[in-house]
């Protein structure tokens, strides 16, 4: 919008530009040729009644004719020429011009000399064996006209910026409810399903933010009875799987009793119980996370501990966590119980998919840490590698082992803890070119305070009356 009505005040500042200098060149040109053709032939008629009546000094006759500054009179007289102006006599005046005013018809003629502009009337005497010539220079009007040339450039110019200007001004007035829905949409996609639009400022955008707010309701509305009822579903699975569970477990204690065939029954059934159980643990974080409720119980731990202990424990410690020194003391902030679950997931999904995680490596990127599983599976296709992420998704690989008991949400509770962390989840090719995945959690760190900022700690310390603060040994890191 800026560009075109930049554009088209432009075109129209050079329209009006062109016919104002056209017009003006045409009238001031017309004006002063006209002048200056009347008063030839006046000054020709004072020449021939000169003439007429006496033999005159020319140079007397020529300083009496009344012309204006820029006008220079020339007489023929037979066969002679006398001039008022040195310099401009015969020769200053084009051939044709002559031989037009010698045949006995007045001419008038505009022309260049010198780089200058003339114009120039020509008025036979035949009966005074003469003619009279005129010459008046144009450069006073060529001089007005490049000043008019150049205040309508100047003026075409402020009206060009003035168009954008106004374009632009009208483009973000226009384009301002259009914002505010896209923002109120990547709201609503992001997860914050009471955003509305503002109804009644504008009446234009009353038209779409009506439409807007009654989409947005029933799609809260949807997603609230869905997370309600898987809640529910999973709360009343509960307590069946519970007395499942423990007559699995009766089972298992009589275990030596059954007969073979028995055996293997009871151990589907309790692989079979396990899944279950963890399908609905998985379903209830699912719909926490949609019903808004899930609170972090945030503390600050150094990474590289955190995530050694955690891959010891759910790894058995036969994964290699690498990472420089420089990660040592980078502390982020995080729900210890859910990172866990994380890492937990991770190590999960590369053991049902990939054989198990062959490396985590921690790395720092500026102001975030990255946390990387790799494993040495088929990797993940190009095409997969978001969608993997959503509820219920599997992936290619999940169909190519026969002992998986994945139901798509291991990857999905990946997804939706690392956002609560205010990080971010993704997964690639390996680094070193083998076949493989790698899997990146990326948190945030805190950062540290600077040697001025806990010397200041340490001194409103020191300040501090209440000695019972700090004991004296303590320090401020």
């Amino acid at each position: 919008m800026t560009l075109t009505y930049a554009l088209g005040a432009g075109l129209l500042s050079l329209l009006l530009a062109v016919t104002t200098y056209g017009l003006t060149r045409q009238n001031l040109l017309k004006q002063r040729e006209d002048s200056a053709v009347s008063r030839a032939f006046a000054n020709a008629v004072t020449v021939q009644q000169n003439l007429k009546a006496s033999t005159p000094r020319m140079d007397d006759l020529l300083s009496s004719l009344p012309t204006p500054d820029g006008a220079v009179p020339v007489i023929e007289h037979d066969g002679l020429w006398y001039e008022k102006t040195v310099g401009f006599g015969q020769d200053a005046l084009p051939i044709s011009l002559r031989r037009t005013v010698a045949s006995g018809v007045a001419a008038r003629m505009r022309y260049s000399r010198m780089g200058q502009t003339y114009f120039a009337v020509g008025v036979p005497l035949p009966r005074v064996h003469a003619a009279y010539f005129e010459g008046v220079s144009l450069n006073e009007v060529g001089h007005t006209l490049d000043t008019l040339a150049i205040i309508l450039l100047g003026a075409g110019l402020l009206t060009t910026a003035a168009g954008g200007f106004l374009g632009w001004w009208a483009a973000r007035r226009a384009l301002a409810p259009l914002q505010d829905v896209g923002a109120a949409a990547e709201a609503i996609a992001g997860g914050r399903l009471d955003t509305r639009l503002v109804v009644g400022d504008d009446p234009d955008l009353d038209v779409l933010a009506v439409p807007f707010n009654h989409m947005a309701q029933a799609l809260e509305d949807r997603v609230e009875r869905d997370a309600r009822f898987a809640s529910e579903v999973s709360h009343e699975l509960r307590s069946p799987l519970m007395t499942l569970a423990a007559s699995v477990e009766v089972l298992e204690n009589s275990r030596a009793e059954l007969p073979e065939r028995a055996k293997v029954a009871l151990d589907l059934m309790a692989a079979d119980v396990d899944r279950f159980q963890q399908l609905v643990e998985d379903l209830l974080e699912i719909s926490r996370f949609d019903a808004g409720a899930i609170q972090l119980h945030l503390e600050d731990v150094q990474v590289a501990e955190m995530v050694l202990q955690a891959v010891q424990v759910l790894g058995g410690g036969g994964i290699p966590v690498r990472h420089g020194d420089d990660v040592d003391n980078v502390i982020v902030r995080v729900d210890k119980r859910r990172f866990a679950r994380v890492l937990a997931n991770l190590l999960d999904n590369a053991e049902k998919y990939a054989g198990g995680a062959t490396d985590v490596s921690i790395e720092l990127v500026g102001e975030v840490v990255q946390i990387a599983i790799e494993d040495r599976g088929n990797g993940v296709a190009e095409n997969e590698r978001e969608v993997i992420f959503d509820r219920f998704s599997r992936g290619s690989e999940s169909g190519n082992r026969a002992s998986d008991s994945g139901v798509g949400l291991g990857l999905a509770l990946v997804d939706e803890h690392v956002r609560l962390h205010g990080g971010q989840v993704w997964v690639e090719d390996r680094k070193d070119g083998q076949s493989g995945a790698r899997f990146v959690v990326e948190l945030p760190i805190v950062p540290l305070p600077s040697a001025d900022d806990a010397a200041a700690l340490r001194e409103v310390v020191t300040e501090t009356p209440d000695s019972t603060i700090l004991p004296e040994e303590s320090s401020v890191p």
